[in-house]
């Protein structure tokens, strides 16, 4: 998406019928020559998607230890081996990231804390050296003041905090082993040590929330927080449930069925405008919302299947500890969570190695391309609002006939219910 700082873009058709899009746009969404473009017609729009040739974003996970027991956590739920990333597996990287051209934006997270990890802060310097954005993830605990200082002088872009309640007993209630009022001096703290550019400092700070029943009242406070240490960015997520307790959790149960329901092409629209939300207005939007009608809000979709991949649509490559590659962070690891109450095992699914293959050679492997290609499509079983049959109990086979696993019908980041900053 182009900066709402920047001027509009033009593009122009020429006396062929051609669309010429300007330079600084083709530039920015990878379009060289010989990129195939998915184009997408909805009313009087239409979209172009970015070339699943153009990677614009790597995940690296330096480790899938963690110094906290959160009730949220993968963990809670596998048998995986901890384990953290070495300085070859790194070294691989870093070489692959040269190779690249553009480079891509790195972000530093996965199953653990990557501060719990002595060489993050290096590799992030390391990283910064060939001009890129770099994101680190962490849950705030082992942010000390040298810490922060490092931080700030790598080069930081943006760093994440995973904050999931306002108050220390609804905070300790979903991250065991943490409390809230260190959290904050840490950040205070960092907040005060950024460069001084009062309309932009330096790192930005985003806090990232995973809502469920048990706190999602704490979110206008988290907001408040956030913004009291200068956070920029929050990024809200539903909760994947790991365990069967886990499930009583969900505030999404209603938004999977009316989004299968609106999904029809008998279902009415409903356009509503932007409007004060308050409580004059509350009971009957949330009635509208309700209504069976697939409703847009000032032209934005609010109901129905979404099927996208924001892995894929957003060009990103996984990469875990190990130095395995995957398309993105479901399929890191094997795991089992659960789906319509019932446990659904995802197996991993790797492209490769960074100790065998170069970043280059992984991202345009023939097989990978055609996967990001079918993920475009997204031609699998509804499991998400279905869950019928034993087939949605894992991703690797469903009722069409899809059988070159993984299958991504049952993935809830793909409906747009859970996501990551």
């Amino acid at each position: 998406m182009l900066s709402i700082k920047q001027t509009i873009a033009w593009a122009q058709v020429d006396e062929q019928g051609r669309l010429v899009l300007p330079p600084e746009v083709t530039r920015q969404f990878g379009l060289t020559p010989g990129a195939k473009v998915r184009l997408e017609e909805e009313h009087n729009i239409l979209r172009m998607h970015r070339p699943v040739t153009q990677l614009t974003k790597i995940y690296i996970e330096p480790t899938v230890a963690c110094n906290l027991d959160c009730i949220t956590c993968f963990r809670n739920a596998w048998d995986q081996p901890l384990g953290k990333m070495s300085d070859t597996v790194f070294e691989h990287i870093f070489t692959g990231l040269q190779e690249l051209n553009p480079r891509p934006s790195v972000y530093f997270g996965g199953i653990g804390e990557p501060l719990a990890h002595a060489h993050t802060l290096e590799w992030i310097r390391r990283v910064k050296t060939l001009g890129v954005k770099v994101e680190l993830i962490s849950n705030g605990t082992l942010l000390s003041e040298e810490k922060a200082h490092q931080l700030i002088d790598a080069g930081l872009d943006v760093l994440w905090i995973s904050i999931d309640g306002a108050t220390p007993a609804a905070y300790a209630d979903v991250r065991l082993g943490a409390e809230l009022p260190l959290i904050v001096e840490n950040l205070r703290r960092f907040a005060r040590m950024r460069s001084q550019n009062r309309h932009n400092p330096q790192p930005e700070i985003g806090v990232a929330f995973v809502a469920m029943k048990r706190n999602i009242n704490e979110l206008p406070g988290v907001i408040r927080l956030g913004r009291s240490f200068g956070a920029k960015y929050f990024s809200v997520s539903n909760v994947q449930p790991a365990t069967e307790e886990m499930q009583a959790e969900r505030v999404y149960t209603h938004t999977l069925n009316n989004a299968a329901y609106m999904s029809g092409a008998t279902v009415p629209y409903l356009s509503l405008p932007r409007m004060d939300f308050d409580k004059t207005t509350r009971d009957a939007l949330l009635a509208a919302f309700n209504s069976g009608c697939n409703v847009s809000l000032g032209g934005n979709n609010w109901g129905g299947a979404s099927d996208v991949c924001n892995f894929v649509e957003s060009g990103t490559m996984t990469i875990a500890y190990t130095g395995d590659v995957s398309p993105c962070w479901p399929l890191m690891h094997t795991h089992t969570s659960f789906l319509h109450d019932k446990p659904r095992l995802n197996q991993k699914h790797l492209i490769g190695s960074v100790k065998e293959r170069s970043l280059v050679d992984l991202w345009l492997d023939p097989a990978y391309v055609a996967y990001r290609e079918r993920l475009h499509n997204f031609g699998f079983a509804p499991c998400t609002f279905c869950g019928g049959c034993e087939m949605s109990e894992s991703n690797q086979e469903d009722c069409l006939g899809n059988e070159l696993a993984p299958v991504c019908g049952g993935c809830l980041w793909a409906q747009g219910v859970i996501q990551c900053p």
